[in-house]
């Protein structure tokens, strides 16, 4: 019997761990973050997880710049998260190729009362270089460096907290 989404996100080994604290302005009428509010979320946890790798995900080289838009994102919900809650991101390499990542990311309440699985995320992006004289963008292959340290994170834990 296939397992859902929920169970496979409880037990999914993660590369990174980002903790933050909901603000008033995350969350809408009832006290609860709004949804689109986890979209952000995802994106911030992966902003962390670049910089934990000594990368950024928005790099100028010369007249270009190296960025990750977004091809895929989706998010289930299972639970509330409220204002002042703590929440756990856990992310996930789900999968490296040529040239996109797709991320998983698992989002847990922290702290008192909590500790359970309330929503789970996949975002798929891929690696781009802008032209600066047309402003367009071109798929290329992550850089190997980059690629080697994706790579190594699927085999290290590393935790940041704000």
């Amino acid at each position: 019997m296939p397992r859902s989404r929920r169970d496979a996100a409880e037990g999914e080994p993660f590369c990174f761990e980002y903790e933050r604290r909901v603000q008033f302005a995350d969350t809408d009428m009832a006290g609860i973050v709004h949804f689109a509010t986890y979209y952000r979320y995802m994106e911030e946890a992966e902003h962390a997880f670049f910089r934990s790798l000594g990368e950024t995900v928005h790099a100028r080289e010369g007249l270009g710049g190296l960025g990750w838009p977004r091809l895929h994102a989706s998010c289930d919900f299972w639970g509330p998260i409220r204002f002042e809650d703590r929440v756990r991101i856990r992310v996930s390499l789900h999968e490296i190729r040529a040239k996109t990542v797709r991320y998983h990311h698992n989002f847990w309440l922290a702290g008192p009362g909590g500790d359970g699985l309330v929503a789970s995320g996949s975002v798929v992006t891929i690696c781009v270089r802008l032209d600066a004289e047309t402003g367009r963008m071109q798929g290329i292959p992550i850089p190997d460096s980059l690629r080697a340290k994706l790579e190594a994170a699927r085999q290290n834990s590393i935790s940041m907290r704000t």
